[in-house]
């Protein structure tokens, strides 16, 4: 394994054109994932200007309901016993906030994005579709509400968590989604307020 990675190393430095002093600074792990400039899911990618925490949450959920405060601009795993798992996320900018009660109709993990046509006709510079991966701003994984076009993903600006930024999704740092992609499942009931 050791082998197979220093001759990775050793071609990528050749391709690159990189001397020994680009060389040295190169960090194997932003292609394995973790260093520096790693933005994948399950440990690297920045960490959320909101951390994660268990906090004290009201009974009158279900264990194992999302719930997502809009204006606290928190997502909520219920726990039971009181208790949620409380994550940081990014919600929709002024005019494209909503509410409701919706499923997770399916789960992608490093999902493609394929820009709706509403959001198309707004930014006629984006990419009518974009594989999977590190550069994709849905980020390490998507959890799709039901019908509707909008998921919880992950995504590659950790600084815009706790910010009001996105078309009406939820966006949560690669680290977060991971996270909670693990503990749900589709059928997961998600309750969205508005407040």
């Amino acid at each position: 394994m050791t082998r197979a990675l220093a001759l990775l190393f050793a071609a990528l430095t050749m391709l690159s054109g990189a001397g020994p002093a680009q060389a040295e600074a190169f960090d194997m792990r932003d292609i394995m994932g973790g260093g520096p400039s790693f933005r994948g899911g399950g440990g690297g990618g920045g960490g959320s200007p909101i951390q994660r925490n268990t906090v004290s949450f009201p009974a009158n959920y279900a264990p194992g309901t999302v719930v997502i405060s809009t204006g606290e601009r928190r997502l909520y795993l219920v726990l039971g016993n009181g208790q949620a798992l409380s994550y940081g996320i990014g919600v929709g900018r002024d005019g494209f906030r909503w509410s409701g009660t919706h499923r997770i109709s399916a789960k992608r993990e490093w999902p493609s994005w394929t820009p709706p046509s509403q959001m198309l006709r707004r930014r006629p510079d984006l990419p009518h579709h974009m594989a999977g991966g590190v550069e994709n701003p849905l980020g390490a994984r998507a959890m799709y509400l039901g019908s509707t076009l909008y998921r919880i993903h992950g995504s590659n600006e950790p600084e815009t968590i706790g910010q009001a930024v996105s078309s009406g999704c939820f966006r949560m740092t690669n680290e977060d989604v991971t996270d909670l992609y693990s503990r749900v499942s589709v059928g997961t009931t998600v309750v969205v307020k508005n407040n």
